[in-house]
């Protein structure tokens, strides 16, 4: 095993890692741009080094420095997380010409996964389903009226997707003959801004889909297991919301067949660490069809985890490090469900970014109860980076005792300082679509209305951290009982959930 590795990442991924590094015996070291010196993953590394400022392009995009940090430190292996370098080939092979092993599937497994083409030539080839859909063929499509005339022969609706990302950037959905070449052209542009290649390709669009993956583990050694799938639907802007495992609505037999044809996807794809199968299900016909797979460990995992008992972090050090997995498939068994909220720093009206200083933070507690974060009170949200605040988690024997547990949890998370989307996440909680368990991606979108929070919505919850915060201020003031409406008084609470 290792005895030191570099995180090359930041916020709550970073000391999900550290954590895992601790129990194992392996120092942890990490990187950081200069508006993370006062971070979490920095406190609690052994060492760490500041590797440029705020731009991603300069810090944590930046392999030749995170590389020439992990040898000054004396780092074996890098840990890339998830987002920033964790799926770019090129720092992969970068590692391995320094010496240093890079934690996640070898370069060319991530290279063609990534290629959105190549993946689904691939899984065609093992035999593996895929949504009906044309690449425009060498040198992808030369124009939208050309791709028209292949959008006609699939059918409409179909989806206009990025060949070389996700994310949903680069991405149309087009039901209409009329908006299809003005879809396909500003697709096209998103795609090269975002990604620096403009292609794209079209996909059958599937109705009422549920996005459904499935978590695959491998060795080097030719052992391939899944740890059973999470449902990942509630969406908006086709970014994940919230997810939960298992999903509601899959049968055993459906189960059980997912998880084979991920196991298949993976050896199709020579793939070794941690790796997520995506596919679209269709709840009507109990069809499901490949959509892409994540060549590394994914934000939503610790739900797989509660429900395993699996430690994935673990088994990906594990696995960089040339040992078999630990577990057969036979031996990995889920018990009960597990629930993820993803905590933003974002306004929950409009869903905008809220940066700032964190004033006051109580987290939930109790049995079942997990909060991956990497943020504390005090801490500062970066105007810089992805404004997620934590990912709250809760397991139970049931998901109904689930769903009861994570509204318990969100009502006990209380903040203050900053803006969050706590009330968004109360309202999916106790609505009937989401209890009930029959939904699809369309979720947030139809039932738009009855979870938009109102903006002058009481929050008791918020109220409670904001009087908490208004004492603190009062005291260290010497202001006594009340302060001045500028001073965080009543004037501060018409959004309680905006306390700055």
């Amino acid at each position: 095993m290792f005895k030191r590795i570099l995180i090359a990442n930041r916020g709550e991924i970073a000391v999900r890692v550290i954590r895992t590094c601790r129990e194992l015996g392996i120092s942890p070291v990490s990187v950081f741009s200069e508006p993370d010196a006062a971070a979490l993953h920095v406190r609690l590394a052994d060492r760490a080094k500041c590797i440029g400022p705020a731009s991603p392009r300069e810090s944590y995009l930046a392999g030749d420095k995170i590389i020439q940090a992990a040898l000054d430190m004396g780092a074996e292996a890098i840990h890339p997380g998830y987002g920033f370098l964790a799926e770019n080939a090129e720092f992969a092979e970068a590692c391995a010409v320094a010496g240093i092993v890079f934690i996640g599937p070898a370069p060319e497994a991530i290279r063609s996964m990534g290629d959105k083409i190549i993946a689904r030539e691939r899984m065609t080839a093992a035999g593996v389903p895929v949504v009906p859909g044309h690449d425009g063929g060498e040198g992808g499509f030369q124009s939208g009226e050309e791709a028209l005339k292949v959008a006609r022969e699939i059918g409409l609706p179909v989806m206009i997707k990025a060949t070389a990302g996700g994310g949903g950037k680069g991405m149309r959905v087009v039901f209409e003959e009329g908006r299809f070449v003005s879809s396909f052209e500003a697709a096209q542009r998103e795609a090269l801004a975002a990604f620096g290649n403009g292609l794209v390709y079209l996909e059958k669009c599937i109705i009422d889909p549920r996005h459904v993956e499935v978590q695959v583990m491998a060795d080097t050694h030719g052992n391939v297991v899944h740890l059973f799938e999470r449902d990942c639907s509630v969406q908006r802007r086709h970014q994940k919301v919230i997810e939960e495992t298992p999903c509601p609505v899959l049968d055993d037999q459906t189960r059980q067949r997912m998880g084979e044809v991920a196991v298949r996807a993976a050896k199709a794809a020579s793939y070794f660490g941690a790796g997520t199968v995506e596919f679209l299900y269709d709840s009507h016909s109990r069809d499901f069809y490949f959509l892409e797979m994540n060549t590394r460990l994914q934000v939503e995992h610790p739900i797989t985890e509660m429900c395993t008992g699996v430690d994935l972090v673990r088994w990906q050090l594990l696995v960089a490090a040339g040992e078999v997995l630990p577990l057969k498939q036979d031996e990995i068994q889920p018990r009960g469900a597990a629930i993820e909220c993803r905590i933003y720093a974002e306004d929950p009206v409009h869903f905008l970014p809220s940066p700032g200083k964190i004033t006051h933070l109580s987290l939930p507690t109790g049995p079942g109860v997990r909060d991956d974060s990497g943020a504390y009170e005090g801490a500062t949200i970066s105007p810089y980076y992805d404004p997620l605040i934590s990912k709250l988690c809760v397991w139970a024997e049931t998901r109904d005792l689930a769903i009861a547990r994570m509204s318990r949890a969100l009502g006990e998370y209380k903040l203050a300082g900053i803006e969050c989307n706590l009330p968004f996440h109360r309202l999916v909680l106790k609505h009937a679509a989401f209890k009930s368990g029959e939904y699809n991606t369309g979720l947030l979108e139809t039932h738009k209305d009855e979870l938009t929070v109102s903006a002058e919505e009481p929050d008791i919850w918020a109220l409670a951290a904001a009087a908490i915060d208004l004492r603190r201020r009062t005291q260290r003031n010497g202001l006594g009982g009340a302060a001045a409406e500028g001073e965080g008084g009543i004037s501060a609470w018409r959004r309680p959930w905006q306390l700055k």
